[in-house]
């Protein structure tokens, strides 16, 4: 098994927000922040932090500098963007204001009364979530005007890494042998994930536990900057190599149990799991983003055990369909 690599970045603190910018935020709020306390998941270089108002009243508040990290910046806009897509009733926080300037992007959000789940997974709390995944992809299905699918750029992984060993950049000696037998095989296939898993629900398509608050009522699902119109089964599929790499059980026995799977063709499932792997793997290579040094290790193990479970799925042979 993987280690369990805390999904993490280094956050920035609530005052470290430049006055001008507080203040801002203070009067969208409509009162003055007296404590804020920071929460350490999740990948971000920047601000994620519970505030108590003066008032009483209570908000979460998300906020990065792009000169701190301008790719987490862009993710924060086109999180406001998704924000606005979903639909009264989604189990997610409710949008209550927005701050940018051009270098500081910040969202403010209600504060859940939540916490993310226990890490290895607890049984029953991994049960209360895979319910509310499959309530969610109800929910969201037909997907909302104005999803988008997800783009082609992060199926590429098998292609970058394929090109890579041609070229000689990267001899690829690290990777495991089955990997290595069938890189073509893998890299043509990947080609088909955008219509693999094309469908009409709207996929938050970033689930795992640092993306989960649970609650009284069930789960909340938090951080959408990833949404995109996919599969019904898509979110489920994204989410199980991190349980699995956080003590759960086998991606394939969950997935084929789920009342999300039931339906999906199983073609198209191995080959978004090609691609999703092929991400995975390739981007676990890259030098890692300013502020979030665990992302490169948390994305190898997620990597891992994607592949472990699409060796399964393929019981060992040729991922050439």
């Amino acid at each position: 098994m993987s280690a369990i690599v805390p999904a993490q970045g280094v956050r920035m603190e609530w005052q470290e927000i430049p006055a001008t910018v507080r203040g801002a935020l203070e009067q969208q709020l409509g009162a003055r922040v007296v404590e804020a306390a920071t929460q350490r998941g999740g990948f971000s270089p920047g601000v994620a932090a519970r505030l108590r108002l003066a008032d009483g009243t209570r908000a979460f508040a998300k906020a990065v500098s792009a000169e701190v990290n301008e790719q987490s910046a862009a993710m924060h806009r086109t999180e406001l963007a998704n924000a606005a897509l979903l639909p009264p009733g989604t189990p997610a926080p409710r949008l209550l204001g927005s701050y940018d300037d051009g270098l500081w992007v910040v969202l403010l959000f209600e504060d859940v009364a939540g916490r993310q789940p226990h890490v290895p997974w607890v049984p029953a709390e991994l049960d209360r979530v895979l319910a509310a995944v499959g309530r969610l992809s109800e929910r969201l299905t037909p997907a909302p005007d104005g999803a988008e699918p997800l783009p082609d750029e992060p199926f590429k992984g098998w292609r970058l890494l394929a090109a890579a060993h041609a070229d000689g950049t990267d001899d690829l000696a690290d990777m495991d042998p089955w990997v290595r037998t069938h890189l073509t095989a893998l890299a043509a296939r990947e080609r088909d994930c955008g219509r693999a898993i094309a469908g009409d629900t709207l996929a938050h398509a970033d689930l795992r536990a640092d993306n989960i608050l649970l609650t009284d009522a069930g789960a909340v699902f938090v951080d959408w900057p990833h949404a995109c119109r996919a599969a019904r089964w898509f979110d489920l599929l994204v989410m199980l190599p991190s349980v699995a790499m956080q003590g759960g059980p086998s991606p394939e026995t969950l997935f084929a149990a789920h009342p999300a799977a039931q339906g999906a063709v199983a073609e198209d499932v191995t080959t978004a799991l090609i691609g999703l792997t092929g991400m995975f793997l390739d981007q676990a290579r890259r030098p890692a983003p300013p502020g979030l040094p665990t992302l490169r290790p948390f994305q190898q193990a997620q990597g891992e055990q994607a592949l472990a479970w699409l060796k399964t799925r393929l019981a060992g042979g040729s991922p050439a369909g």
